[in-house]
């Protein structure tokens, strides 16, 4: 199989599975040992290819995010947003600095990820069936308390496996937001903290690049960016008329695939 091949399938798997609450990480750690693309040069890949996905979120929504960038300082509504999706963003960053050797040498594995995308999975279904109904139905009504909860929600997602689309918007079901409005926030909150992961560990890694790889840099990152967008799209038609249950079956199913397979 060519490398320009195994790059479109990783691509996909990226744009498909990175805001959905069913784990990107796993995936692209199954994938790679499936497709025998692993080491230093697939690990790198597999971060470049995360910011495909960013700017795909960017893009869909940059018309409020170039908005309330505009408006610092002179929009309250603008000042509020931001600074929601700072305090969210704290969280995970700090946690991340702290613990990103260790999880990144120790929890990659395939049989970590699936005990993560089970327990997960039981997680969500738990949040279905006991969570309240919600109070908060647009993100200009978070207060600074429902961003930190969010992104003390998002510092678990560090675990492989988890999911930071899942925990973000569990997270913000349990804190009283409805589902629409708690996915449209993991999506803002992806942003910076996509961005600072992919950024820092690709200075970690780019000794690792060099020119030959460019070509299947660039296929895996377009085809993250585009089938991103689709699964975005798609997502959000998707939870307006239903609930989470079946990403929950999926993780619950595939984690005990991935655990059969490798034990």
């Amino acid at each position: 199989m060519s490398l320009i091949f195994k790059s479109i399938i990783l691509g996909i798997v990226e744009g498909v599975t990175e805001f959905l609450p069913v784990s990107s990480t796993g995936h692209l750690i199954l994938a790679g040992d499936i497709l025998s693309f692993t080491g230093d040069n697939a690990k790198t890949f597999e971060i470049f290819i995360q910011l495909g996905a960013i700017l795909s979120v960017i893009w869909m929504y940059r018309e409020r995010i170039f908005s309330s960038i505009k408006e610092i300082g002179s929009e309250k509504k603008s000042n509020k947003f931001l600074l929601n999706i700072f305090t969210a963003f704290l969280p995970a960053a700090f946690i991340g600095l702290l613990t990103h050797s260790y999880i990144k040498r120790y929890l990659f594995n395939p049989l970590t990820v699936s005990f993560a995308l089970i327990v997960g999975g039981i997680a969500i279904l738990a949040v279905e069936k006991f969570v309240k109904k919600p109070v908060v139905f647009d993100i200009n009504a978070l207060s600074l308390k429902h961003a930190f909860g969010i992104g003390m929600a998002q510092a678990l997602a560090l675990f492989p496996g988890v999911s930071r689309a899942g925990a973000t918007i569990m997270g913000a079901m349990c804190l009283g937001l409805e589902r629409k409005t708690a996915t449209e926030f993991s999506f803002f909150l992806a942003i910076p903290t996509m961005f600072a992961a992919t950024s820092y560990d690709l200075l970690k890694n780019i000794h690792n690049l060099n020119l030959s790889d460019m070509p299947i840099f660039a296929v895996g990152f377009i085809v993250s960016f585009l089938s991103a967008i689709i699964v975005i799209k798609a997502f959000l038609g998707f939870i307006a008329r239903h609930t989470f249950n079946s990403f929950a079956v999926y993780r619950i199913v595939f984690g005990l695939i991935i655990l059969f397979y490798y034990l």
